[in-house]
């Protein structure tokens, strides 16, 4: 694992538990631990790597410590509006990037963030995309891999549209 990539697993790490989802403290032990071989530099970031199991309880605080003093604390938007819409897009930007399944990111944001927002016109693309993925059968005439691929354009073409306002999330 590079530096880069270190860094860029413990702010998607920030952003998971910025939006509501259960990290384990194994697995934030386990990203200092990356990070620190990684030759990630931090003042706490020994300490979390270093972490035994008993010590497991201290690993939020000691990652929110590492976050901060890296740069990469992440605190989602307080309107929760605005919450579900940068989830939106975080979710988007990872079924782009290749590192979430197009299946499982479209039915993330159809389940997490469309029916909260009042099914907007913005994610209706990414919504087709959930249920042809969802309801998909060998009959089709069209490929899972083929509907993958029209997953991850509507996702790139929703982040295009992303508001320039909203763009730093």
């Amino acid at each position: 694992m590079t530096r880069d990539d270190a860094l860029k697993q413990l702010s998607h790490i920030a952003r998971e538990r910025a939006f509501g989802r259960h990290v384990g403290s194994h697995r934030l032990i386990q990203a200092g631990l990356d990070a620190l071989i990684a030759e990630v530099e931090s003042p706490s970031l020994a300490m979390l790597a270093g972490l035994l199991r008993s010590e497991e309880p201290e690993a939020p605080a000691l990652f929110d410590q590492v976050l901060e003093e890296l740069g990469l604390l992440f605190h989602r938007p307080a309107d929760p509006r605005a919450a579900k819409w940068a989830l939106a897009y975080w979710i988007a930007g990872q079924i782009a990037d290749g590192t979430l399944d197009p299946a499982t990111g479209t039915h993330l944001i159809w389940a997490d963030v469309a029916y909260d927002l009042g099914y907007p016109e913005e994610l209706q693309s990414l919504a087709s995309c959930h249920f042809n993925l969802d309801e998909w059968e060998e009959s089709w005439d069209v490929s899972v891999e083929e509907l993958n691929r029209e997953a991850v354009e509507a996702a790139k073409q929703f982040l295009r549209r992303r508001p320039a306002a909203e763009a730093g999330g």
